[in-house]
């Protein structure tokens, strides 16, 4: 059984840990949110320790199929473009490993033509010496394609469903292949099935109402934590930013109601990771990390080359499917076009030392894929 049949009897049959998630956001009273968010520290410390997982995206392209209209990569932008070839790729990564990171994920538009299965292994394989944790955020793919780039050596797989209701994405997709809400809704199980050990689920918050959209992730998240039980999942709730197309939320979220969303998700599901992203301003980050909070990004590029300035001598656009030359000589200045913009620029030492300050263990390296082979201890 899909997660579809769940989701589409969700306004009249949940179960009693979503009913209760639904009441966990709720509008509160300030002693109610206090008392909210003294449960989740507790619940984190109890399950998590004072620890806090560090990693950072590589974006490998932007070039994308899809028309999404909230996106900044979406193929009807006049963005500069690029793929970066499997050489740029490690020298991003060694960048990166260079500042501490040992988990990294590996970010890209939808497009087969650039970023096939075969490109993905390739760029898994290349970095997996440095990196023992690597995950990958691409477009959906069959069983069969995730198992190579899973051999290669990649341990996670993140997907954002955006919005779970129906009407409203299908209003915002509307051409390429992720206007199927079903198979991308599948996609986790079919990752699940292909070996990856690690599960991230999120919602784009701002498309729609983020109450409705927060029930819906909670159902998912009980149905995953029953159906790939053995891997770890995580779930992300960042907000919109702004990006190239100029598309504005239709909905807006608070930091308070962020909060009480952090720690509504951390009591309801206790041993689920809990991902912050650097779309959120520094601020309010520093905050969020003591309520639930288990795992973060930082100094991030959300540009393809943006650590090293890499693939700027193949930069183009794409018009109607055709590699078309920018108009502008080369130069240092010029970089590919960001997903999105990122609100807390500060440098991953900075953030670590601010984890400290707080108590927290900022961890770069959690896992090592040799514990798993069997030549192993």
């Amino acid at each position: 059984m899909s997660f579809a049949e769940t989701l589409d009897n969700l306004p009249l049959r949940k179960s009693p840990l979503v009913r209760r998630f639904e009441e966990l956001i709720a509008p509160k009273s300030s002693d109610a949110l206090e008392a909210m968010a003294q449960r989740a520290r507790a619940l984190t410390l109890q399950n998590f320790g004072r620890t806090m997982r560090l990693f950072a995206p590589l974006y490998l392209s932007n070039e994308c199929i899809n028309n999404c209209r909230y996106c900044g990569f979406s193929r009807d932008n006049p963005i500069l473009r690029v793929t970066l070839s499997v050489d740029e790729v490690i020298a991003e990564a060694r960048h990166l490993a260079g500042q501490g990171f040992r988990q990294i994920l590996l970010v890209a538009g939808e497009h087969p033509k650039f970023v096939s299965r075969d490109y993905l292994a390739d760029c898994t394989r290349a970095i997996a010496p440095d990196f023992p944790s690597i995950s990958i955020e691409v477009g959906p793919m069959e069983t069969a394609d995730y198992r190579p780039i899973v051999e290669a050596g990649a341990e996670g797989l993140v997907v954002y469903q955006e919005t779970y209701n129906r009407a409203v994405y299908a209003e915002l997709h509307t051409a390429g292949p992720k206007r199927d809400f079903i198979y991308r809704l599948d996609c986790v199980e079919r990752a699940y099935a292909a070996g990856f050990r690690r599960l991230g689920i999120g919602v784009l918050i701002g498309l729609s109402r983020w109450q409705d959209d927060a029930v819906a992730l909670a159902a998912h998240l009980e149905y995953l934590l029953k159906h790939c039980w053995q891997a770890q999942i995580t779930v992300s709730v960042p907000r919109l930013r702004p990006a190239a197309g100029g598309f504005h939320p239709l909905f807006s979220m608070s930091d308070r109601e962020l909060a009480q969303l952090v720690c509504a998700l951390r009591i309801a599901f206790p041993q689920v990771g809990i991902v912050l992203s650097t779309r959120e301003r520094a601020a309010l980050r520093d905050t969020l990390v003591s309520l639930g909070v288990t795992m973060m990004s930082a100094g991030s590029h959300t540009e393809p080359g943006g650590y090293t300035h890499q693939g700027r001598d193949h930069l183009h656009h794409t018009v109607r499917g055709r590699i078309v030359a920018p108009e502008f000589e080369n130069g240092e200045d010029e970089v590919a076009t960001g997903q999105f913009e990122i609100s807390d620029e500060r440098s991953p030492a900075e953030i670590a030392a601010v984890l400290r300050r707080r108590g927290l263990e900022p961890v770069w390296k959690d896992w090592d894929q040799a514990l798993s082979c069997s030549g192993g201890l």
